[in-house]
């Protein structure tokens, strides 16, 4: 019982971030249909500019939520205008192309983005400084650190944040009517281009944070940490329902706790015959079984009617 509840509060560590990073895919494609999978590389840039940050800081000898609050503060406009940048140069011109053509773009501004970083930090991994001491707690046999504790509030505050702009602001009512039907939106005063950058400009803000926490939790950054994880969290907006809001806020959490529970059972036995990390298949088998018998996602895909 005790290797389950840990498990769990593993994988719900983990959920958070997979959820927070999945909302940038969902609501991309909730309004023009588009998978940006340059996204997981906004993470990986956020946490890349708050090490050097970090590392800029360290002779000043702030404390350590001061430090961790103003890396962030200088990742989110980064992450921000190069998710405005991608908007504006790769994908809006295409938004009237085959779906093919932006879905290679997308693929190709991942790369791109992977090679600037490379050439800026180097292809080697970094060691993220632990600017808060992790510290343990005991919890029904289990135990929680108090960076698990803020991976987890900081995410949820961020989801009901969102929450709460998409479905409670005039802002989030013009998301949800361009998700619903851009010309009629735009029929009725709603600037659709203006409405996209927005979307972009939140879900790279959100990157960024996410991108932050996860560094900080594991300890160590790469220069193509964003591709694996953006696609675990695609996975998660696919599981909760492509384009649905909660959908993915319930997907990240799931897969989270599938691939957590999957690597503390599954994995010890599989290790001793393919080796370590094998557990990273799980969240791939979920996101095949999904497809399979319920290709709409457990809460149901949510866009607009194009025809």
């Amino acid at each position: 019982m005790d290797i389950f509840i840990q498990q769990i509060i593993n994988g719900v560590t983990l959920g958070s971030v997979y959820a927070v990073v999945a909302l940038g895919y969902t609501m991309v494609y909730g309004i023009i249909q588009l998978i940006n999978f340059a996204h997981g590389e906004l993470v990986m840039i956020g946490a890349m500019i708050a090490l050097s940050v970090i590392g800029a800081l360290a002779p000043v000898g702030l404390p350590a939520p001061a430090v961790l609050a103003l890396a962030a503060a200088c990742a989110i406009p980064v992450c921000m205008a190069l998710g405005y940048t991608m908007e504006r140069a790769a994908y809006r011109p295409l938004r009237g192309a085959p779906r093919l053509a932006p879905l290679i773009t997308a693929i190709g501004v991942s790369i791109i983005l992977q090679h600037v970083a490379m050439l800026i930090w180097s292809r080697n991994p970094l060691s993220f400084p632990q600017v808060i001491q992790s510290k343990p707690y005991s919890v029904a046999g289990a135990t929680i650190t108090n960076v698990q504790i803020g991976v987890i509030g900081i995410s949820v505050l961020m989801m009901a944040g969102l929450a709460l702009l998409i479905y409670r602001t005039r802002l989030g009512t013009a998301m949800r009517a361009t998700a619903q039907n851009a010309p009629v939106a735009s029929l009725m005063g709603i600037d659709a281009n203006r409405i996209v950058a927005v979307t972009f400009l939140i879900g790279a803000a959100m990157a960024a944070v996410a991108g932050v926490m996860v560094a900080s939790y594991y300890g160590i950054v790469h220069y193509t940490m964003g591709a694996p994880l953006g696609l675990k969290a695609f996975c998660a907006a696919v599981l909760g329902g492509i384009g649905n809001v909660p959908g993915a806020m319930l997907g990240g959490v799931l897969l989270g706790v599938v691939e957590a529970l999957g690597a503390g059972y599954i994995g010890d036995f599989t290790n001793n015959f393919f080796g370590s990390n094998y557990q990273d298949v799980f969240a791939f088998i979920v996101l095949i079984l999904v497809l399979v018998f319920r290709p709409s996602g457990l809460l149901g895909e949510r866009v607009g009617d194009r025809s």
